[in-house]
């Protein structure tokens, strides 16, 4: 394997050319629970050219029937994240002073997490972001609602 880095760049321009839209290539799951985690996964790629076809515990997606747990649910997409040793994007949970964009934030409540949206830019102190269900692009962090919320900083992404 190999280190081959995020594109910060790269996900953030898919991110604004995506971010009140959807691409063709990827099934809309707005009204299959929600599209956020799809859309941050369709970012992260973006990002990181890398898919992982590690059956069930991997992340990818290929058709919307072909496609790991990951890369929709907002539980799984973490999970893969900070746990991946092998191909593709990892990340570490980090504190709000340790982002950058391209990032990602994942936003809850007591019964768990529910959203994650991708980190657009960081400025003058404040935290906006790019999502969808509901669609937004520079959307302040500070103007959802949420109960408790965490950082995932993309550390890097391997190939073979």
């Amino acid at each position: 394997m190999k280190e081959t880095g995020y594109r910060r760049d790269a996900a953030l321009e898919y991110a604004k050319k995506w971010a009140m839209g959807r691409n063709p290539r990827y099934l809309d799951f707005e009204h299959f629970g929600g599209d956020c985690t799809n859309f941050a996964s369709q970012c992260i790629y973006a990002g990181s050219g890398v898919m992982n076809y590690t059956p069930v515990m991997g992340w990818y997606y290929n058709s919307s029937t072909d496609r790991t747990p990951s890369w929709t649910g907002v539980q799984y997409l973490y999970n893969f994240l900070v746990n991946n040793k092998s191909v593709g994007p990892y990340a570490a949970e980090t504190g709000q002073d340790g982002v950058q964009p391209g990032d990602l934030v994942q936003l809850g409540n007591a019964n768990g997490f529910y959203h994650s949206p991708v980190i657009v830019a960081v400025t003058g102190g404040r935290i906006y972001v790019a999502a969808h269900s509901f669609d937004a692009y520079m959307r302040p962090l500070d103007s959802y609602l949420y109960v408790k919320s965490r950082f995932l900083h993309i550390q890097g992404v391997r190939s073979w």
